[in-house]
């Protein structure tokens, strides 16, 4: 059953746990490249925690916009929380987010699902080959049209260890048996569209013998993490968020 978390109220929840608007000051950011297949490359936004020893991963999906400042800000979030974020764009074979412009959201919808898994999967090889990474521990959390992806990300991908749809759809339940990753699905309170298809991935979750969480935040429209509103429960969602991904990936 799709469980409806109460309000958050605490102030101190909001500043501690809310995605931030920059830059946290004790982790690194960079741009990397790394190849893909056929001679493509995939440009990425890498951010590192300040930590003695190697940290989980987790890769970032981003919205139909595009790999955007907030999707890295969500990068720099999870990289003060610990983890090691990358954010590819899943654009770069198209010319890359920034060049597209406008043009974005349109080039995006045409994307062969073929083509984002092999983008993902070099994704998951580059991040896992950093010293700074534990191989074993790598995850996924998307946004929108990326929340939609990483959970059919989590159904071709098997080394998975954890899945994070933020107001995303799922994928066909006739592949849900392939998932091997815990899933949470984090959904906004008014937005029919994308919450008609829970019931039906928690039949197929369920009856595939999977694990999946659904959770509907009050108050909230689609998109709610970006805009903060209300600011409260974003910021209750994104620590719930961050819960499940140290538990399933380890701190």
């Amino acid at each position: 059953m799709i469980a409806r978390i109460a309000t958050v109220t605490a102030v101190a929840l909001v500043v501690a746990a809310a995605v931030p608007a920059g830059r946290a000051p004790d982790i690194h950011g960079e741009w990397v490249k790394y190849a893909g297949t056929g001679g493509d490359s995939v440009l990425a936004y890498l951010a590192y925690p300040e930590r003695p020893d190697p940290a989980p991963a987790v890769i970032v999906i981003h919205e139909i916009f595009g790999l955007s400042d907030w999707v890295r800000s969500v990068a720099d979030s999870l990289a003060a929380a610990g983890f090691v974020a990358i954010a590819p764009d899943l654009l770069s074979r198209r010319g890359g987010t920034e060049a597209l412009g406008e043009e974005a959201r349109r080039v995006i919808r045409d994307l062969p699902p073929d083509s984002i898994t092999v983008d993902l999967n070099a994704t998951q090889e580059y991040v896992r080959g950093l010293k700074a990474v534990r191989r074993d521990a790598v995850g996924a959390i998307g946004f929108c049209w990326g929340g939609s992806q990483s959970f059919r990300y989590a159904t071709n991908n098997p080394a998975l260890r954890a899945s994070v749809v933020c107001y995303g759809g799922g994928p066909d339940t006739t592949a849900l048996g392939r998932i091997r990753a815990p899933v949470f699905g984090v959904y906004a309170e008014n937005d029919a569209r994308i919450n008609a298809g829970v019931p039906d991935l928690e039949r197929g979750m369920a009856a595939a013998g999977k694990a999946y969480t659904a959770k509907i935040y009050p108050g909230t429209g689609h998109g709610f993490l970006r805009t903060r509103e209300p600011a409260a429960v974003a910021a209750g969602a994104w620590s719930e968020i961050v819960g499940f991904l140290a538990t399933e990936l380890g701190k």
